[in-house]
């Protein structure tokens, strides 16, 4: 899939419906770390799908599934963490409806984490 880059300070809508400023989103600082993380983590994917067509042991491809997802985790909860500390503190700091807003797609992102 390919996209066009947004200037930075504009604003995108994402899957959510939800439209967000691009300039100072909390994982910005981290941007380089997340990459690498994700990058990680695809050729994980491509790991598993190896394992797979070569008819590995199903223990060892659970084992591999396994710690693909404990690293699926660790970027989510990165975020999570940056987006609250960033995003939620300073929209509760200008307060308004926009405060609201940010709490309530925190929660909402949180409890999808837990149900995954």
């Amino acid at each position: 899939m390919t996209s066009t880059p947004t200037p930075a300070g504009s604003a995108d809508e994402t899957a959510t419906g939800h439209t967000h400023e691009h300039a100072g989103h909390g994982y910005i600082t981290a941007k380089d770390d997340y990459l690498k993380r994700l990058r990680r983590i695809e050729g994980q994917a491509r790991g598993l799908q190896r394992m797979v067509e070569e008819e590995k042991y199903c223990i060892d491809i659970l084992t591999q599934v396994s710690a693909m997802t404990k690293a699926l985790q660790a970027v989510a909860m990165g975020l999570l963490e940056d987006h609250i500390s960033h995003c939620v503190v300073d929209a509760a700091v200008a307060g308004g409806p926009d405060a609201q807003a940010k709490i309530k797609e925190a929660t909402d992102a949180i409890a999808r984490l837990v149900r995954s």
